[in-house]
């Protein structure tokens, strides 16, 4: 997951436009005789950001593939791969065009107590679409912990835009990036010991805590522009798939915040994919036949065209 990158004022007043090239290769153990594979590469078209180009190379090539639009509107290929196999190496290469983001009046948004009704009623298209992502979910359980954590940001009638912000602000500040705290498999709970993680932890840390507090909020992948440390230059392969999360504001309304750099997403963020946390939205997913363990690299490259 990326790491923190500072503020770019001058990127987030203007478009900007991004090559990313997303390399993942597993090594197995033993050789695979079947696999089936969901690929989740392809940017989502929206009012601030548009794909102008992608390839997806595949090795070995896939016997069968084919494109569909999942439950929570991510473009998705699936591939299977019908031989048997020692590794698998998936190499998507895009262009992407992302515009300011619409500002959103913080202080305008409603009260969060309204929201929470309006969820639990599920009265319109909009609340109905929004309590999907209200539930606990196998990577965000509902805790105590968290409800807790979040009252203090979530004073009685205060708008919901403004009281998130606060918490990923203070997510922001009391959780550390450190790509050594967990791992992939890492739990919710594992991450409020440590008060350490990666991008990924602190995006559920902040689902969490909305879910926990009866409001809607969804996990956001993606990837993020980076920047080198002043006077190096910046490594080739260093930057990673990145994570967010957003909150449900009413209406068609949603809010992105970045707690890992505490800050509303600009045109250095490109979106991928959303669900109810990683699991619907992991980049690489399968089933396989065989293998045995497995050896990992992911490297990512977002360089400003």
């Amino acid at each position: 997951m990326s790491p923190p990158a500072p503020p770019d004022t001058d990127a987030a007043a203007q478009s900007a436009r991004y090559r990313v090239r997303h390399r993942t290769e597993y090594r197995y153990r033993q050789s695979v005789a079947l696999a089936h594979h969901l690929l989740l590469l392809q940017p989502r078209v929206l009012a601030h950001q548009r794909c102008l180009a992608q390839q997806i190379a595949i090795e070995p090539l896939p016997e069968v593939t084919g494109d569909h639009v999942d439950c929570f509107g991510n473009p998705v290929r699936y591939l299977a791969i019908q031989k048997p196999h020692d590794g698998l190496v998936v190499e998507s290469r895009l262009e992407v065009e992302t515009t300011p983001r619409t500002a959103l009046d913080a202080g305008a948004t409603p009260p969060w107590e309204m929201l929470r009704e309006q969820i639990a009623r599920a009265g319109d298209d909009d609340a109905r679409a929004a309590a999907a992502f209200g539930f606990a979910s196998p990577r965000v359980p509902l805790l105590r912990t968290l409800a807790d954590y979040a009252r203090r940001s979530f004073e009685p009638k205060r708008p919901v835009g403004l009281a998130a912000i606060d918490l990923m602000s203070r997510i922001h500040r009391d959780f550390a990036f450190d790509p050594r705290a967990t791992t992939v498999s890492a739990t919710l709970d594992e991450v409020l010991v440590a008060r350490s993680g990666v991008c990924q932890d602190l995006a559920h840390v902040g689902i969490g805590c909305l879910r926990a507090l009866g409001l809607s909020a969804r996990y956001v992948s993606g990837y993020l522009r980076t920047f080198a440390p002043p006077g190096q230059e910046r490594l080739r392969g260093a930057d990673a798939s990145h994570a967010w999360f957003s909150v449900w504001c009413g209406g068609a309304l949603w809010l992105d915040l970045d707690p890992t750099n505490d800050q509303t997403p600009s045109t250095d963020h490109v979106t991928v994919a959303w669900g109810r946390d990683f699991d619907d939205v992991s980049p690489v997913r399968g089933v396989l036949f065989g293998g045995g363990s497995h050896r990992l690299s992911v490297m990512v490259d977002v360089d400003p065209v």
